[in-house]
This record gives C-alpha cells, sequence and structure tokens, in this order.
C-alpha cells in the first residue's frame, strides 16, 4: 500500500499528462491589444478575528451560485475569450496539440480469475473506457465505455474494484469532474449492470467480499465517513453500517480485505495528513473490531500478506520503516520490525505480492524498488535502468505477476510485468508518444533556500544549452501533504525541451521526497519555507544564467495553486507569468467550505490565534495589494469542484485586476463541469491547452514550431 493522499491529488494537472510544442525566443508578432478587465462590485466585509480587522471586498462571489455571480463569470470567460483569441496561431497550435495528446495509454491492470482489468484512452476517443484481456490472450474486450453516457462527453468512468474471480466489477460513474460519484456493478461475462446502484457521493473504497456477492464501501457523507457492508441482490439496496459511527467530516476512512475473507481492515486518517489509525474485525469471531494502533501521532499503513499484516509506519521512523504482525495478534505491542529506516532513502510504497513483499523507495527524489521475504531479508533489486518515478506495483498475495508502471523525464510511460519466481521485467504496455527524446539532459542541481536549506531540482533542457539567459522556463511546484515530484515523462515538457526551453521542478519542503521531516518543514507553521523555496528555484534560474524573470512561467495547481499564489504575491518581479489551476487562496476561510476540514491538519485554521498569524502572514488572497504590477496570470477553475471550491479563484481573479497596475491581463477561465477529479472528455483537454500555452507564449516569449 502507499501513503495514501486522501485531500489533495498531486496535481500537475495536464502538464505530466498532454503536450504541446514549442520554439523558445522573442515573439515578433503585434501582442494582443490589452482591453480593461470587467468591473467588479465591491461591497465590503470586515471580520475582527484574534483582534485584528480583515477585510473581503469580493464575499458576495462566495455564492456561487447567485445570479449576481454567473452573470460575472458569464462576463470573465468573454474576456478571457477575447483576449486569448488575438493570439496568433491558435489553430495550428490545436492541430499539434491534438497529434501528441491524442495517443494510446492505459493504466496499471488488476489481475482476477485469469483475467486483467484496466483503463484505457485509446487515441481519437474523448474519455477513457474500461477494458478487459483474458490472460494469454492479446484480445480486448470494452467492458465499459462512457461515450454514450451524456451528449457533452462529460460524464466519465474509473475502476474500483474486481470481484477475485473476475465475474463483476465495480465501477464508479462522475458527472465531470466533481469528487463524487455514483458506483455502477457489471457482470463482466454477460455484459450487463447489475440493477442496483450506489447513489451519488463521495466513496474513498469499494471492495467485492470474497464470494462476491456483496461490498464493503466508506462513504463520506456530512456527518462523516461510514463504512457499509451491501448484499448484491435484485436492485435491492440494504446496507449494513459496521465502522465509523463516531467520527466527524474531517475524518477519511478506507479498508482492505484479506483474500481469504476473514479480516477486514479500517485505515481511519485525520484530514489528510494527520495521525493514521488502524483497525482489524475479524469475521471468525464475534467481538467486534481490534484497534491496533491510534496513538494521535503516527501514520500508519497496511496490508495483508496471508495470515499476517505488513505495516508502513513513521512511527519513531520519519522516513518510514516496515514492520509485520500475525492477523491474530495484531497489536503494535505484537509488531516486528522487518525493514528498518533507511539512512539516505524514504520507503514510499509496499506491496504483498506473490508470497513476496515489493518495495519501492524514494532516494534523492528518484524511486528505487526491490524485492523482500517477510523476514525482511532482500532478494534483488528491480531495476529500471535509470532514475524516474514507479507506480505500483499492483499485484495480490497469490500470483506472480507484480505490475508496475515506469517513467522519466525522456522515457515514456510503460508499464512492466515483474514475475516474482524468476525477476523477468517483460513490458506489458508501451506510450507510443511522437516526440524526440535523444538529445534531452537531465541535470539535477541544488540550491540554497532562503534560511541556507539545501534544496534539490530537476532541470530537464536540450544537451549544450546556451546560459545566455534567453531560455524560457516553465517552473513546476507543488510542496505539501508529503507528495513527491519525481521524474515523469510529459510529452510537454519534452516539446518544450525539444524547442529550447527549460522544464524546471525543484523538490519544495512540504512534499515527501525525503520523509516526514522534510513534510513538516514545509507544513503548518513553516509553510512559508515552501514558498521561499521555490521563490530561490527563480532566483537560481537567473544566477545561473537559464533565463530572465520576463521567460519565467510559474505553474501549480490545488495546493500548487496556493504556492504560486503565494509567491506571485510576494515576488511579483521574479515571474513573467502564472498559471494557477484550482487553487487555494483565501487561507483565512478555507476550512469552511466543502472538505477544506481535511486540510486543517496540513495548514492549520484562522480560528486558532497562532494559526491565524501565520496563515494571514502569507495566505494570497489577503497580501495583494493595490498598485502593484502583477505578472501576467491565467487562473483555472470550475463549478464541479467539489474538493477546492472555486470561490477561491473568482475572489482572487477579482481583487488582482482591480489591484494590478501594471500592463499584464488577469484572466479567469471558468468551466462548468471541469473540477479537480479530472473527467474533462479530450477535446475539452486541449481547448484548454490552448488557453493556457497560447497565453504563455504571449507572456514568457514562446513560439510555435510544428516541423
Amino acid at each position: 500500500m502507499n501513503k495514501k493522499e486522501t485531500g489533495f491529488v498531486r496535481h500537475t494537472t495536464m502538464l505530466l499528462f498532454c503536450g504541446m510544442l514549442l520554439l523558445g525566443g522573442a515573439c515578433e508578432r503585434r501582442a494582443p491589444d490589452l482591453l480593461p478587465p470587467p468591473q467588479t462590485m465591491i461591497a465590503t466585509v470586515e471580520d475582527t478575528l484574534h483582534g485584528n480587522v480583515v477585510r473581503d471586498d469580493y464575499r458576495w462571489l462566495e455564492d456561487g451560485h447567485a445570479a449576481e455571480t454567473r452573470e460575472w463569470i458569464e462576463l470573465q470567460n468573454a474576456y478571457t475569450d477575447t483576449m486569448l483569441a488575438q493570439i496568433p496561431d491558435r489553430d495550428e497550435l490545436r492541430t499539434g496539440m491534438r497529434e501528441l495528446v491524442e495517443v494510446d495509454r492505459t493504466r496499471l491492470p488488476v489481475e482476477a480469475g485469469g483475467r486483467y482489468f484496466y483503463a484505457r484512452y485509446r487515441a481519437g476517443d474523448d474519455l477513457a473506457i474500461l477494458c478487459m484481456r483474458e490472460a494469454g490472450d492479446a484480445t480486448e474486450i470494452v467492458l465499459v465505455d462512457p461515450h454514450g453516457m451524456s451528449q457533452d462527453q462529460s460524464t466519465s468512468v474509473s475502476l474500483l474494484d474486481v470481484s477475485q474471480d473476475g465475474s463483476l466489477i465495480a465501477y464508479a460513474v462522475r458527472d465531470g469532474g466533481t469528487d463524487e460519484a455514483h458506483v455502477r456493478f457489471l457482470d463482466v461475462d454477460q455484459k450487463r449492470d447489475l440493477p442496483e446502484v450506489l447513489p451519488t457521493a463521495r466513496y474513498f473504497s469499494v471492495e467485492f467480499t470474497t464470494d462476491h456477492r456483496g461490498v464493503f464501501y466508506v462513504r463520506h457523507d456530512d456527518a462523516g465517513p461510514r463504512l457499509y457492508m451491501h448484499r448484491l441482490k435484485n436492485g435491492a439496496v440494504a446496507d449494513l453500517e459496521l465502522f465509523g459511527g463516531d467520527l466527524g467530516p474531517e475524518y477519511v476512512m478506507w479498508t482492505t480485505l484479506s483474500e481469504d475473507g476473514r479480516w477486514l481492515l479500517a485505515s481511519v486518517a485525520e484530514g489528510s495528513t494527520g495521525p493514521v489509525s488502524l483497525h482489524l474485525k475479524d469475521f471468525n469471531r464475534n467481538d467486534g473490531w481490534t484497534t491496533l494502533i491510534d496513538d494521535g501521532v503516527s501514520r500508519n499503513y497496511a496490508d495483508f500478506a496471508g495470515d499476517n499484516l505488513v505495516i508502513l509506519t513513521n512511527k519513531d521512523a520519519p522516513r518510514w520503516r516496515v514492520m509485520k504482525a500475525f492477523c491474530t495478534w495484531p497489536t503494535e505491542d505484537e509488531w516486528k520490525e522487518i525493514i528498518p529506516e533507511q539512512e539516505d532513502r524514504a520507503i514510499e510504497h509496499i506491496q504483498p505480492v506473490g508470497k513476496k513483499l515489493a518495495v519501492s523507495m524514494i532516494h534523492d527524489a528518484h524511486y528505487e524498488a526491490a524485492l523482500y521475504d517477510l523476514d525482511g531479508g532482500k532478494i534483488r533489486d528491480i531495476d529500471f535502468g535509470v532514475m524516474g518515478s514507479i507506480d505500483g506495483p499492483r499485484g495480490t498475495w497469490s500470483s506472480n505477476n507484480a505490475f508496475f508502471g515506469f517513467s522519466s523525464y525522456h522515457i515514456p510511460y510503460h508499464i512492466y510485468r515483474h514475475d516474482i519466481a524468476t525477476g523477468e521485467n517483460t513490458v506489458w504496455f508501451r506510450s507510443q508518444v511522437p516526440v524526440e527524446t535523444d538529445e534531452i539532459a537531465v541535470e539535477q542541481v541544488r540550491y540554497r533556500s532562503k534560511d541556507g536549506t539545501q534544496i534539490p531540482m530537476f532541470l530537464v533542457h536540450r544537451e549544450g544549452l546556451d546560459h545566455d539567459g534567453s531560455a524560457p522556463v516553465l517552473l513546476l511546484g507543488y510542496g505539501g501533504f508529503g507528495a513527491q515530484m519525481t521524474p515523469r515523462f510529459s510529452a510537454l515538457a519534452t516539446a518544450l525541451v525539444n524547442a529550447g526551453g527549460v522544464f524546471a521542478v525543484p523538490n519544495l519542503r512540504g512534499g515527501g521526497e525525503f520523509g516526514e521531516a522534510w513534510h513538516q518543514a514545509g507544513m503548518r507553521g513553516n509553510k512559508q519555507n515552501v514558498f521561499d523555496d521555490f521563490i530561490a528555484a527563480a532566483e537560481y534560474l537567473i544566477e545561473e544564467k537559464y533565463s530572465r524573470p520576463e521567460h519565467i512561467a510559474i505553474y501549480g495547481g490545488s495546493n500548487g495553486g496556493l504556492l504560486v499564489g503565494a509567491c506571485m504575491t510576494q515576488r511579483p518581479e521574479l515571474f513573467g507569468a502564472v498559471v494557477c489551476f484550482h487553487p487555494l487562496l483565501d487561507m483565512l476561510r478555507y476550512h469552511r467550505f466543502l472538505v477544506g476540514s481535511f486540510w486543517v491538519t496540513e495548514y492549520g485554521s484562522s480560528e486558532h490565534e497562532e494559526d491565524f498569524r501565520y496563515l494571514r502572514a502569507y495566505s494570497p488572497y489577503h497580501n495583494v495589494q493595490e498598485g502593484v504590477a502583477y505578472p501576467a496570470t491565467l487562473i483555472v477553475t470550475g463549478d464541479a469542484d467539489t474538493r477546492v471550491d472555486p470561490l477561491h479563484a473568482r475572489k482572487m481573479t477579482a481583487l488582482l485586476q482591480h489591484a494590478n497596475s501594471g500592463d499584464s491581463p488577469i484572466l479567469l477561465r471558468y468551466y462548468t463541469h471541469v473540477g479537480h477529479a479530472g473527467g474533462q472528455p479530450m477535446h475539452q483537454v486541449i481547448d484548454e491547452l490552448v488557453d493556457v500555452f497560447s497565453f504563455l507564449s504571449w507572456h514568457v516569449g514562446l513560439q510555435f514550431d510544428f516541423d
């Protein structure tokens, strides 16, 4: 199991998903005419927090359903359309973009009943489909195709679970990009849905019982997460609540079922990055649940290895360690350490597979993998030849097949099937992307942040790049929730590099590249370290003559949207352009909306005076200054974001447009069906990419070259 991200996804948006064709250099064509933005009504509200008066001129924009807000959104989209339509060669960019992004993609398969189940995007489709192949047979059978589920292709599907015998799948059906979905069950052989449907809600896990006559699922309602057991029978929904009745809405829960169906593990997290407790149910007994660990401090992730539990824990181990316990004696005092904390590696993922334990570690911000026995003895390294990123492995205790996803900045995504018994790696899927990678150089540099901390950064560029300050730079960051920014392939970044640009990815504090201590150095009262690290990355690129401020674009989504929002308000002169996706920007009120309470463990809350002081100090919305020349900014959000409320984007756009004294535009692209969970049809993905990168071509000197 991996260290689950339960609040934000690692949101690199379409940067690591799609691509573009760009050529660095100054644009000689006429720049678009800069038109004034729409006027936004000011209706000041003042709050007094811990004796401090906080002014909010755009509180009225928090109501996304009000007629005034909807009219304002229409005016903003029209303004953005007018500005972007002036940029030349958008049609040419669209054609080139389509060639890059409309390529086959496949996710890691689930093996069950001698079959492989997986999600796949076929070149030319708008949406991903759910497929199945029989083992040893290359014939692909389409199980669920969402293209006919909505006229505008805004309904998407995702695979949730497969029964052990491979006869049933559970899949989510999502309208637009909402986190909420309804759950359907498909009879694989009949290719027909069962009558019952789990209603639209936020589901954290859905697992079939071993007899495939029912499912365990965790649904998060207003009261909090609850674990239910549902029997599949003729469309009737009769659910038994099993666990979670005392958990409030700030908690997250998911489950894991042993292969023999005897034990069910419930993992409960306090918010996105708070302590994670473990609770075990033995269905051979009628004595309730056993709590393995609930110390209010440590984070613990467990899985079943036959009659054993293997536990990934950071208790007394900031870089994590692996423990083992018998399911019959699972409490913490019976745990045995099998893989100790590593001196220079953070253990990231463990997966029991083929009677062994596959372990992924992060060393110096890139992945390594190895196979261990259950006593902690190392059997072999699983080597992919170059520095990169690993997805998975995915596999089961009873099968010798472990599936790994692998890519690097210059290596497109591959899925490998690793034979646990023999150690043989075979390619199960290879991504075919129409970009050249032969002349790409990948550097890992280190630079000093404001407090002297050495921060690593990956720089991807062409061999022999001239250090004359002329290269356009796309600087991507996240820095939160213990998420890792490791080398992953991006057709977009590769095309930018081939055209003379630089793709820069620093490993900011707040991430998990170096264990929990690195994460904690960038959370709560230490959050300013993250912004300092990102600002110092831009300063390094300037000092080392990779680029100049007017050629540097910063790009971030979700928590990364908070990052670029904070950096543009603290150092507006340092950047030529900002692209801010689904951002979190009002840090004094974020916890009041949608699932914001999940993130209090990461950020703190303005309801506490100590937290208020540091949140007010960096909150992007509260640090916009009237009369400052801000860099060109494009903010992207949508109504279907049910994770980070789009009110952040609305209010920040209005405030920046009012305050900005410079001649660079502040634009908002606002969708009705786009949200944090993705689900966009490919034609809309391409539209958004054309908007984003034509905007960047305008403001940081990128040109298009399709030769």
